[in-house]
């Protein structure tokens, strides 16, 4: 007999959507927020303007361009943006209520923080990705600069405009995401198996809230292996 691949399905969907709203993990009997390391936790002196940081977590991976003297351009979730110009407020440590509110808004913010902020206890790879892109590689000042620009409100969107999306173009100069589209080849995997329909649901419904789809356009896909499997 074959598998039952709904619950498969659904966890490794679990575990994209945690990829999409880039939750912390909080250690065990944590009731709050964990705090980042203390100043001065990172050796920032290997690294240089323009150096595309990566932070590898435990089911995705975060991105951001150094700028020098201990700051970090990064693209996150954020949801104050959207309700509030108080820069004081919105400059302070992204929450986790606040990622998720803002993946449901389709709002974020590309902000500046120290390297301890931006990579919250994990380790740090450095240009990791330029052996992906080769030849592409822009000049050090140039991708340094484009994060600049960028700093400030932007749209939020896990197909379009992610902290992968940001990073990919300031340094190669091309907004790609591969995450994004392993995301989309498991999307693609559970609707097409007629025998996981819940999970199949749950990927509809979840990409209206966090890919920002119209009903119109994904209600047909959730319930057609529905009534596939209804009527099978």
């Amino acid at each position: 007999t074959m598998k039952n691949p709904v619950p498969q399905a659904a966890s490794l969907l679990l575990e994209k959507l945690m990829l999409l709203v880039h939750i912390r993990p909080l250690p065990a009997g944590s009731g709050g927020e964990t705090p980042p390391p203390a100043p001065g936790y990172y050796d920032t002196s290997c690294f240089k303007r323009g150096d595309l940081l990566e932070v590898p977590r435990t089911l995705f991976i975060h991105f951001g361009i150094y700028l020098g003297e201990n700051r970090v351009a990064h693209l996150m979730p954020d949801i104050l943006p959207a309700i509030t110009g108080d820069r004081r407020q919105i400059q302070q440590v992204v929450t986790n209520k606040r990622l998720i509110l803002g993946v449901i808004a389709r709002t974020a913010s590309v902000r500046v923080d120290t390297v301890e902020d931006f990579a919250y206890g994990g380790s740090i790879l450095v240009n990791h990705m330029d052996r992906l892109f080769e030849d592409q590689v822009l000049g050090s000042e140039e991708a340094a600069r484009r994060a600049e620009k960028l700093v400030g409100t932007t749209a939020y969107s896990l197909l379009w405009n992610n902290c992968e999306h940001f990073v990919t173009y300031c340094r190669y100069g091309a907004p790609v995401s591969f995450q994004t589209d392993k995301f989309c080849e498991t999307v693609k995997m559970i609707i097409r198996d007629q025998r996981s329909v819940l999970a199949s649901v749950l990927v509809g419904l979840a990409s209206i809230v966090c890919l920002g789809l119209a009903p119109s356009t994904t209600l047909p896909t959730i319930f057609i292996p529905f009534f596939l499997w209804m009527a099978g």
